[in-house]
């Protein structure tokens, strides 16, 4: 079962309104980082899980519980309004201050001292992939182990709209690598609605919901698609169909193999589509498309 947890995790999804704040990363979800990771910027949110040999290059604040597995570095504090949870080697650079419990494995450094008004256990905790495997269970209301495979691939799968949750985490994969200039994620990237991220953001796969404001640029292996009265701060990049949809702004040139583009979508720079520009207008599903020779860059759109 742990696979299918695993499994699970090889995506990244930004839930709605979660904004990139003065070197943090915030949302009122909980967040979960997978093994590997490194970020040079804080996280705030409610219940944060951070897996084993991760970097974080800012605080950690939590409104809920904290629990970062074996051999994690946080260059800052780590502040937590309940419980907090440390596997083996963790090291922190700043200051711990935990309103709730502690559990803190061996070899664990704390540098500017810590803060516990709960009981203190010195042992090592619950490993995070076995935590997961219960919080999956709890948040897709599964009672036996058997059913989680099913479960989620029912999630994730054709169905996902119709199946997603509303209490879905902060998502990001293992191996991710996360700074101010440049968002890199090796899995598909789902980003909501009324987001506000800055960096250069590269993905398997992108997936842009509507009113969201991007800084940067947006480059994907697959498919780009772009929801209503979104507005990206660069150049939008991907090797299949990109989908911009209505009063869309891309301050940026547009390169795909094919794209489907909204009458009212406003792209500033020149439009790359070898296999043809599909035009949407309002009340037609596609109502004009243009094919060119490969190669041949298309005028600008306003």
């Amino acid at each position: 079962m742990e696979n299918g947890v695993q499994d699970w995790l090889h995506q990244c999804s930004l839930p709605d309104s979660t904004e990139l704040q003065e070197h943090t990363l915030k949302t009122e979800r909980n967040v979960i980082i997978g093994d590997r990771c490194t970020i040079d910027y804080g996280l705030k949110g409610n219940d944060i899980i951070v897996c084993e040999f991760c970097t974080l290059n800012g605080s950690v604040i939590a409104d809920g519980d904290v629990r970062i597995d074996n051999w994690c570095e946080i260059n800052g504090d780590v502040i937590v309004a309940n419980d907090a949870y440390f596997g083996e080697g963790v090291k922190i650079h700043g200051r711990l201050v935990v309103q709730g419990d502690l559990d803190i494995g061996d070899n664990v450094q704390i540098d500017r001292g810590f803060e516990a008004k709960g009981w203190i256990s010195i042992r090592n905790p619950m490993p995070v992939i076995v935590y997961l495997l219960v919080y999956v269970m709890t948040l897709l209301k599964i009672e036996e182990n058997g059913d989680i495979e099913s479960a989620l691939a029912e999630l994730f799968g054709e169905d996902e709209e119709e199946c997603s949750d509303e209490e879905m985490p902060l998502l990001i994969p293992p191996n991710s690598n996360l700074n101010m200039k440049v968002f890199s994620i090796p899995a598909p990237m789902s980003i909501g609605n009324g987001c506000r991220l800055h960096g250069n953001i590269r993905a398997d796969s992108v997936e842009v919901g509507s009113d969201t404001t991007i800084f940067g640029s947006l480059r994907a292996h697959g498919t780009i698609d772009i929801g209503r009265q979104t507005m990206v701060h660069g150049k939008v990049e991907g090797k299949e169909t990109v989908n911009i949809a209505e009063r869309v702004r891309i301050l940026g040139d547009v390169v795909a193999s094919s794209l489907v583009l909204h009458e009212n979508a406003h792209v500033d720079g020149t439009i790359r589509a070898p296999e043809g520009v599909r035009i949407i207008r309002n009340g037609e599903k596609v109502s004009n498309e243009t094919t060119h020779d490969p190669g041949t860059e298309q005028p600008e759109v306003c």
